[in-house]
């Protein structure tokens, strides 16, 4: 997978960032972590995807201690959450993050950076952030992914070796998306951990070196771009629905999912000339299409697509087993 930070990746730092051993979190009867293992390890870049309502923000409230879990246990860095946070070791950019307005990025930078007693110089985080030429601009002046990379570099303050990112590009354009995720790029280079939610899956293949998938307060998949399209079936073949039931494509030999879009069902599948084959025989080929699995693919038979692993009736296990931060695809 490529990862396009601006500088040479720096040597990844040994031991834990992150560390989520059977957390739980309940609101009343609904369980939004279920039993939840994660382990990210120091210097990785780990994007974090999920439907609606698969608890990943609270995942991420309580990773930064904003939440307190209801079992289990948190360690960022090898502390509890606030106490990494009090120190400096991690920053976080949130979705509803506002900005005072009236001060100037500079001002407002130097004011976060007198909140911690051994903060990144002001110099590497307008580097970082590439905010130099915007440093003695007023923030109700800044453009939105301006004002973006200005959240970005206030999450850089305290020097952290760890930031959280919930949703970072949301409703960013692609330009301001993309100088964004070159301010991130260049902060991962440096040999420190990234962690990101996103609804973006192209950016989750593309920045992320890992993709963790959860629904349902539990993790389904984890592992590269690559593994999880790979997992669930390597190529997508497209036909009209013709009148039938989408039930009866689940059946066609092959097919690891089904996505009804329109008048045309998307079969994810792991042998295409087989399937291709098979729907010849049923007279079901009509304007078909093969494709490359892609992440989109991947993730809709992972989380929704029916008799996808972890769908409504699925059987079978998904997502890691074995001890806590065992990491496996499917």
């Amino acid at each position: 997978m490529t990862h396009t930070a601006m500088h040479p990746r720096a040597p990844l730092r040994t031991g834990s960032a992150v560390n989520f051993s059977g957390v739980t979190k309940s609101y009343g009867d609904v369980h939004a972590v279920a039993g939840l293992d994660l382990a990210i390890d120091r210097g990785e870049t780990v994007a974090l995807l999920g439907p609606n309502g698969a608890g990943k923000s609270t995942t991420i409230n309580m990773m930064l201690g904003l939440l307190p879990n209801d079992g289990g246990r948190i360690k960022l860095l090898g502390k509890d959450p606030q106490e990494a946070m009090r120190a400096g070791q991690v920053g976080a950019m949130l979705q509803d993050g506002g900005l005072i307005p009236r001060v100037t990025v500079t001002e407002l930078i130097e004011f976060m950076r007198g909140t911690y007693a051994d903060p990144m110089p002001l110099g590497e985080i307008l580097d970082i952030a590439q905010l130099t030429k915007l440093a003695d601009r007023k923030v109700d002046k800044l453009s939105g992914g301006q004002a973006q990379r200005v959240r970005f570099a206030l999450a850089l303050c305290g020097d952290p070796e760890l930031v959280v990112l919930d949703e970072p590009t949301a409703a960013l354009d692609v330009q301001s998306r993309r100088d964004l995720w070159q301010t991130m790029a260049a902060y991962a280079a440096r040999g420190n951990t990234l962690l990101f939610s996103t609804h973006y899956l192209e950016e989750a293949d593309t920045y992320a070196e890992r993709i963790v998938v959860i629904a349902q307060g539990r993790v389904l998949a984890d592992g590269s771009g690559t593994e999880l399209k790979k997992a669930v079936g390597g190529k997508t073949v497209s036909t009209d629905l013709g009148g039938r039931e989408p039930e009866a494509f689940s059946r066609v030999p092959g097919v690891t999912g089904v996505e009804v879009r329109g008048a045309r069902v998307h079969l994810g599948t792991d042998d295409a000339d087989l399937t291709v084959t098979a729907l010849a025989r049923l007279g079901a080929l009509r304007n078909v299409e093969v494709t490359g699995g892609g992440l989109e693919e991947a993730f809709i038979s992972l989380t929704g697509a029916p008799g996808a692993p972890g769908a409504p009736g699925a059987t079978g296990p998904v997502g890691p087993t074995g001890p806590t931060g065992a990491r496996s695809v499917l």
